[in-house]
């Protein structure tokens, strides 16, 4: 009988962020690196964490969280084992921290409407003070690193100074970037903010991560804020699209959600209006907006859309389906919210779809009323951008062992990650 011997891994091949990329598509990771206890605050239904879980091929064991919400909590539970709290996380900070385990990572993102460019002007919104329990767990916990996540307008805000200033007193070196979630494999081009916290190196060495997906020359995207770096891995592709996360998908039936195995589960419609039905036929070709339905059908269309001549150029509007999505928010089953109409047919995208274009696999079980599902998907972080952030968390890890010459034995940790483990989807194919 062949003796079994341990995995080993030179550091020098893990602590770049793209030889964890391959190593993580390869499935590697889990034969060649030691796992890491993982802490989600606010952590919604758990977009973060699944990035960083073993739904992606990440080695990062989720051990508490915390969210307000009690669906979101619920849904949290279902998917990684029954350690998320719906308790007020400043009551959690002031009377009982002690009840936090300790962790190597702290991610999650304090609520950021106070950051929103709706809320801008609210300079006492206590939103955008959350951040503070925040920082206050990831002290108690022992974290040597941390990753907050928010809206990009936190960039540059007073608050983000005092953010700084806060985590370097607790001894953290610290990088931010802006991140567009169709350069890492999302088939959206949704951005976010994110800030990384590390107490024994650089953080800017390792992150932002270079960029799994390429733009296609010569298309225009209207994207809302500037390429602040273009570092690409050695063999990127090109960004996945609408056809590439739900073309597969039949007509929606129904409009409930059904008692059937993914992804028929959550792909259902709604009963629209005669106005609106007629609104959707009139126009029907791919990236037609409201725009277009006044010049074509002027009596269709609302008062306030007439007089408001600028801005707004997704409402009613139509995906294509050889680009990535927008920004799905939490109302995307409106389509008078945003560009949120099927690509051809006449109807808004369901839930499930806009969990595709999440990167959502259609493993992953959301927990709660329709309403409650679609606030899950549209506020939670796409998961595959996460995971590139957990590359880069993995590889600052990997940059500090220099134990066993420079080699690393597998190590084990027990990990509960709730009933539904198995990746069937994720927009496209994971990694592709």
């Amino acid at each position: 009988m062949t003796k079994k011997t341990k995995t080993l891994v030179r550091y020098n091949t893990m602590t770049d962020n793209e030889s964890v990329y391959f190593l993580r598509q390869a499935g590697l990771l889990s034969e060649t690196a030691p796992s890491y206890r993982l802490v989600d605050l606010f952590c919604g239904a758990g977009g973060l964490t699944l990035g960083f879980s073993q739904f992606f091929g990440q080695i990062f064991v989720p051990v508490w969280a915390n969210d307000f919400n009690m669906y979101a909590a619920k849904t949290y539970e279902k998917n990684f084992g029954c350690h998320c709290t719906t308790d007020d996380i400043l009551e959690i900070t002031e009377r009982r921290i002690n009840e936090i385990p300790k962790a190597d990572v702290v991610i999650g993102g304090p609520p950021c409407q106070g950051f929103s460019l709706l809320n801008k002007g609210r300079k006492d919104d206590s939103r955008k003070q959350l951040w503070r329990p925040y920082l206050q767990i990831v002290e108690h916990t022992g974290a040597q690193i941390f990753v907050m996540e928010n809206v990009p307008q936190l960039i540059g805000s007073e608050e983000h100074t005092e953010i700084v200033e806060v985590a370097r007193s607790l001894g953290f070196k610290l990088t931010w970037a802006k991140l567009c979630a169709a350069d890492y494999g999302v088939p959206q081009t949704r951005w976010r903010a994110f800030i990384i916290g590390c107490k024994f190196a650089d953080p800017s060495h390792f992150f932002p991560p270079k960029k799994t997906h390429l733009k296609p020359s010569g298309l225009e995207t209207g994207l809302l804020f500037t390429e602040e770096f273009d570092k690409h891995i050695s063999r990127p592709t090109q960004w996945r699209t609408v056809r590439d996360a739900i073309g597969d998908l039949p007509k929606p039936i129904g409009t409930e959600i059904r008692d059937e195995p993914p992804p028929v589960d959550l792909h259902f419609g709604r009963t629209p209006t005669l106005l609106s039905l007629k609104r959707y036929k009139t126009i029907p070709k791919e990236g037609m907006n409201r725009f277009d339905l006044q010049r074509l059908a002027p009596e269709l269309t609302p008062a306030c859309w007439i007089r408001k001549t600028q801005g707004g150029t997704d409402l009613l509007g139509r995906l294509w389906w050889d680009r990535p999505a927008f920004t799905i928010r939490t109302e995307f089953f409106k389509p008078e919210k945003g560009r949120y109409l099927h690509p051809s047919q006449h109807r808004p995208i369901t839930h499930r779809e806009a969990a595709r274009l999440q990167s959502f696999p259609d493993s992953f079980r959301f927990i709660g009323s329709k309403i409650e599902i679609a606030r899950q998907i549209g506020n939670a972080v796409p998961p595959m951008l996460a995971a590139r952030v957990a590359d880069s968390v993995l590889s600052l890890f990997m940059s500090r062992e220099t134990a066993y010459n420079g080699q690393v034995h597998k190590t084990k940790a027990s990990a509960n990650y709730g009933e539904y483990q198995g990746t069937r989807y994720v927009a496209g194919k994971v990694g592709t």
